[in-house]
């Protein structure tokens, strides 16, 4: 590991001008490129204190053996080198995309004498027009099969061409109308040329024209009563409508306009590009990528315009690109951009209308694509079994941790404190296995608390297992359990000595429920702070062979009890991109949870707790009386006027609104404004029903 005050230039010999600098190790390689409007001002970043500086940051500078600029006249310049050398010396540290398929596309060779439509993949040729991609090549064929009808190009390979110029026999398509058939000079080069540049101007967009003309023509033969000429013209103008059906319109007035969409997380992101011509769209393609530096959206977008737009030129570049973030400074990106199309570009965010609305819809196929990749990376045995190692190596295991359980707390300023605990086994989620906790020790906000509490209740469930099935102590009542301090632990709340399905350790069929089975790591969503207090409940519970870190969310850091530096996994970890989906699991089950309590709690009522009471009486009552306070004063009688309540009913309604406590008054939660209690329809209710009431821990399950 190199120190980068070994190689940092002397002061003043970095100019304060643009341009494009690589850093290379010690055995030469370029290990990044970047650009800057400030060499001086942008280098000076990269030797700071290691300390001050991003992980990824720091892992480069200290790779690195040396560092070197070239000097450029304009931001644009930079830009384009830039490209240029991570083209040409692919550096390990800078963000590459790279594409999730080969994506194919329609293409038309007009750089040959006889211009030829077919399906190509890979780099794109000088002097072939290409439309696409497309999402598969079967799209690509049906499409040409309707247009040779109408613009019969040629399609066969130049040996096929070939052999039937040599034998005077076209192929065939030649025979039956899909391909004008130049191999035997059925039409002249000139002719089949202008036969290709249509299929191009309609495949380009411009379809107005060519159904228009057709239309006409039909109609004249049908005039001139040539009704098997008009006959083929209506066929052919079908096939052109139903090919322009394969893609509907989503922008007005034929607009050209590529769609870029971003979708992150902290170590990857997937980018995914609509290609509109003509007001539909013509193409899709999509990439993935790992975050090997530290990066903006923004910056995201920029390195996507590279590799999306290094090597067009002319009507490949729209005239609109439509993106999530702007590139920082975003002018020199427009002024490439224009350079790269010959005309102006318009590259901004949209903000309102069809435009915005398709670049939700982007957005949503960016999401599905990382979710996709992720679960594809995921899925293989081979990365998990790596990525088991890989944190077993990190945190100095005795194996690897085939049972890997993490804990999050989630809460809103305080209130509704909740707890989920999230299960993986072999590197694979077990839903059925989640829990959720309502922290009930203490009220208020302490994250610390919240976990050690956590922590201890889960793990004295574990120990009242192993005594319950005689795997801990023989001789030893649920009462006698001691920790490490030789206190007591206390039974677990309602649990029955002979083991019904009420005491919340067994099922149905008498099988323990999974708390019984012990995990070899914790994992905790937090610092230092948070994982001595999970190792503290354990050493409380006299539990020492249970491996705990933590996974702080701001530097990805894995933090060990009693470690007062944290563990920095490689980047490219399979071990840390598991720790991290276990974490955000955890996070996202958490917070669903919160949500769901607090969604509850606003809405409780007295009224709940009334037998055979629907909502549709519920709401006969309150509108009637136009409030809870007037319904609670109103007699017995009073309610019975309300349709569908009988005497005996009204008198439950009225027992239960008596014993139940005054309302607390309501808040309107986006104003923070106290709502009048008078309001028709407010129905909250004093104490905290479900709080009181809920089990402690539930049974997870998606929402």
């Amino acid at each position: 590991m190199a120190d980068p005050s070994s190689y940092r230039p002397k002061p003043g010999e970095i100019p304060d001008t643009p341009g494009v600098y690589r850093f290379r190790d010690d055995h030469r390689r370029v290990i990044y490129v970047g650009k800057a409007k400030s060499l001086r001002q942008r280098l000076a970043n990269y030797f700071q204190d290691l300390a001050s500086l991003h992980p990824r940051t720091r892992t480069m500078v200290t790779t690195a053996a040396s560092v070197e600029w070239t000097v450029v006249s304009t931001e644009v310049e930079a830009l384009q080198l830039e490209y240029s050398w991570i083209k040409e010396y692919d550096p390990r540290f800078n963000v590459k995309y790279r594409d999730d398929k080969s994506y194919p596309y329609l293409a038309v060779t007009m750089n040959e004498e006889f211009p030829r439509v077919q399906v190509m993949r890979g780099h794109k040729r000088k002097g072939v027009r290409y439309f696409g991609p497309y999402g598969h090549a079967w799209a690509i064929r049906d499409t040409v099969d309707l247009l040779l009808r109408v613009f019969p190009v040629r399609t066969c390979s130049a040996g096929v061409f070939k052999n039937a110029t040599r034998t005077g026999r076209p192929c065939l398509l030649g025979y039956i109308g899909k391909c004008s058939a130049p191999c035997v000079d059925r039409v002249s080069a000139d002719e089949h040329r202008d036969l290709a540049e249509e299929f191009c101007d309609f495949m380009a967009g411009r379809t107005g024209t060519y159904i228009r003309r057709l239309e006409k023509q039909m109609t004249d033969a049908a005039e001139e009563m040539e009704y098997e000429r008009a006959a083929r013209l209506r066929d052919d103008i079908g096939a052109l409508k139903k090919a322009m059906e394969k893609s509907a319109v989503v922008l007005a007035d034929a607009t050209d306009a590529d769609l870029i969409a971003v979708a992150e997380d902290e170590l990857e992101a997937a980018v995914q590009i609509f290609h509109v011509r003509g007001g539909r769209v013509r193409g899709q393609r999509g990439w993935v990528t790992d975050k090997v530096e530290e990066i903006t959206t923004g910056a995201l977008v920029e390195h996507a315009l590279q590799q999306l737009y290094g090597e067009e030129k002319g009507d490949s570049v729209p005239k609109e690109v439509l993106v999530p973030a702007l590139p920082e400074p975003v002018e020199p990106v427009q002024e490439w951009l224009a350079e790269r199309r010959g005309s102006g570009v318009s590259l901004r965010i949209p903000q309102r209308g069809d435009k915005k609305a398709l670049m939700e819809t982007v957005q949503r196929n960016a999401l599905q694509a990382l979710a996709l990749h992720k679960t594809k990376r995921a899925s293989d045995l081979t990365t998990r079994s790596r990525a088991l190692e890989e944190i077993a190596e990190a945190l100095d295991l005795d194996s690897a941790p085939l049972r890997i359980e993490c804990y999050d707390i989630s809460h809103l300023q305080g209130d509704d404190v909740v707890a989920s605990m999230v299960v993986f086994e072999d590197g694979l989620q077990r839903k059925s296995e989640y829990r959720r906790f309502q922290i009930k020790g203490f009220a208020g906000q302490d994250d610390v608390r919240s976990m050690h509490e956590v922590i201890s209740r889960r793990f004295k469930r574990y120990l009242a297992e192993k005594e319950k099935t005689g795997e801990w102590v023989d001789d030893a009542s649920q009462t006698d359990l001691k920790d490490a301090s030789g206190n007591d632990i206390p039974a677990v709340s309602g649990a029955d000595p002979q083991g019904s399905a009420d005491n919340g350790l067994k099922n149905d069929d008498g099988r323990p429920k999974k708390f019984a089975y012990p995990p070899q790591l914790v994992v905790v969503d937090g610092g230092q702070p948070q994982v001595a207090a999970a190792k503290r409940a354990l050493d409380e519970l006299g539990i020492d062979d249970i491996a705990v870190c933590g996974l702080a969310k701001r530097l990805e850091e894995v933090w060990l009890p009693d470690d007062e530096d944290p563990v920095v996994m490689p980047r490219t970890s399979e071990g840390l991109y598991l720790l991290q989906r276990v974490r955000d699991e955890a996070h996202r089950f958490a917070i669903t949870y919160q949500r769901t309590k607090r969604s509850q709690r606003f809405r409780s009522s007295p009224l709940d707790d009334v037998p055979g009471l629907g909502d549709t009486r519920k709401q006969a009552l309150l509108k009637h009386f136009g409030s809870l306070k007037k319904l609670r004063s109103a007699t017995i009688d009073q309610i019975c006027e309300v349709p569908g309540i009988g005497r005996k009913t009204a008198e439950t309604i009225a027992v239960a609104l008596a014993q139940a406590a005054p309302a607390a008054p309501a808040v309107n939660t986006a104003t923070g404004e106290i709502m009048d209690e008078e309001e028709p329809g407010t129905t909250g209710s004093g104490g905290d029903p479900v709080t009181a009431g809920a089990p402690d821990e539930r049974r997870g399950q998606e929402t």
